[in-house]
C-alpha cells in the first residue's frame, strides 16, 4: 500500500470567527439568558431587558457584551447552528478581545456602534455605541476584532 503524502496547504487561513475570544481569556465571564424568540448567533451584541439576567439583541438598553462562542452548543431540531436558543444561556464578553463580522468598512482603533439589526459598523448615524473599538482596518463582511472595554 502506497503512503500518500500531502504536499500542498492553504495558504490563507481564517484569523477569526465571531465569538471567538482573541486573547483566550476566559476568566470572568457574566452569563446572560437569551429572552429573543429567535436564536442569538455567536458573536452577536447583547443588552440588557431589565428583568434578571435577561438579555437581548434589540440594541437600545444596557450593553451587557458580545455572545463568546460555545463549542458545547448543539443544536435542537430545526435549531440554528452557531447559537443560543431561547433561554439559552449564553457567556458574555464584556471586556476584552473578541471576534465578530464588521457591516461597514472599519479603521482602526474607530469606535464600534450596533444597527437595529444587530450589525456591528463603525457609522453613528442612527446606532447604538458600545463601549468597544476596531482592532483593525477590514472591509464590510469581513471577520474584525473588536476590544471591549469594561464600563
Amino acid at each position: 500500500m502506497a503512503i500518500i503524502v500531502q504536499d500542498t496547504y492553504l495558504t490563507d487561513y481564517a484569523t477569526m470567527f465571531p465569538g471567538m475570544l482573541l486573547t483566550g481569556n476566559t476568566q470572568s465571564r457574566p452569563t446572560g439568558i437569551n429572552a429573543d424568540a429567535t436564536a442569538t448567533a455567536f458573536g452577536s451584541a447583547v443588552f440588557s431587558t431589565g428583568t434578571g439576567k435577561q438579555v437581548t439583541k434589540t440594541p437600545g438598553t444596557k450593553f451587557k457584551g458580545i455572545v463568546i462562542a460555545d463549542l458545547g452548543v448543539v443544536p435542537g431540531p430545526g435549531g440554528t447552528p452557531d447559537a443560543h436558543g431561547q433561554f439559552g444561556t449564553m457567556s458574555l464578553c464584556d471586556m476584552g478581545d473578541i471576534g465578530v463580522v464588521a457591516g461597514s468598512t472599519t479603521t482602526k482603533d474607530a469606535p464600534v456602534f450596533v444597527t437595529a439589526a444587530g450589525v456591528f459598523t463603525a457609522t453613528a448615524t442612527g446606532n447604538t455605541a458600545i463601549p468597544a473599538t476596531f482592532i483593525s482596518a477590514v472591509s464590510s463582511g469581513s471577520p474584525v476584532g473588536i476590544r471591549v472595554v469594561q464600563q
